[in-house]
């Protein structure tokens, strides 16, 4: 598997940097306006509204035909959901898939939520996932092999009684959305690529209450788990430096 080194000076880290400070903000905001009552074609249209209002572009609107600025997946959506007309409703997992172009460069982020008073296993779903995400990150250092992400999130997932998906990965980023090398959230340790400084990867993984399988509905977008349990979904962008890992999206 070749893998690249997608910063190659310290002017494109710092606009990396820039990129992924800029997605938060807009992300965090997005978080906190979600509420019962709101469609996600709403919050799509705030996402577009804050997009614009920082002078960067949406990085998913149009790509490969998406509709929408936000990936907007509800329950036992796993990614990929299409901003609609449905409401939020109390109980509701939400997770929201953000992507922004700032200066030629690309970062992208994601996570989950409760709508209202959710339940119990909700919360632990959307705990471990966000855990699952860090654990990750923790191995993305210099020469460490890629699969010692993948491996760490499928342990502590695992472990905690929930299943990762398999059908869908992380990815490298930079000057495109989707760069090599792809990021299973499974698999062996100690395989694949050597891991150095500059390279810049979209880590996030997908989580699932019940089985990790899914599949994708008749509108070609929306993934959904097999068996209809719960999915959560968290993704950080992060730069691995000489001094560890550095979470561009934070």
């Amino acid at each position: 598997m070749k893998t690249s080194i997608n910063i190659k000076s310290q002017e494109e880290l710092a606009i990396l940097r820039e990129a992924g400070k800029i997605l938060s903000v807009i992300v965090n905001e997005l978080r906190s306006s979600l509420k019962i009552g709101m469609t996600t074609r709403a919050v799509d249209e705030l996402a577009e509204k804050l997009i614009e209002g920082h002078h960067v572009k949406p990085a998913f609107k149009g790509y490969r035909g998406f509709p929408g600025c936000v990936c907007i997946s509800l329950n036992q959506e796993v990614v990929h959901g299409i901003p609609s007309e449905r409401f939020l409703k109390k109980g509701d997992i939400v997770s929201l898939d953000v992507g922004i172009i700032h200066r030629n460069f690309y970062a992208d982020m994601a996570i989950s939520a409760g709508i209202g008073e959710i339940s119990q296993e909700a919360r632990r779903l959307i705990e471990i996932t966000r855990e699952s995400l860090m654990k990750g990150i923790e191995q993305a250092r210099e020469n460490n092999r890629l699969s010692d992400i993948s491996n760490a999130i499928q342990k502590f997932v695992e472990t905690s009684n929930f299943s990762v998906v398999r059908d869908f990965v992380g990815h490298g980023i930079g000057r495109m959305l989707h760069e090599e090398p792809e990021i299973p959230n499974f698999g062996d340790p100690h395989q694949g690529p050597i891991l150095k400084e500059g390279m810049v990867f979209a880590i996030e993984p997908m989580v699932n209450a019940g089985s990790w399988q899914i599949k994708i509905l008749e509108d070609g977008w929306t993934v959904v788990t097999q068996d209809g349990k719960p999915s959560a979904h968290f993704e950080h962008t992060i730069a691995i430096t000489k001094y560890g890992p550095e979470i561009l999206t934070k």
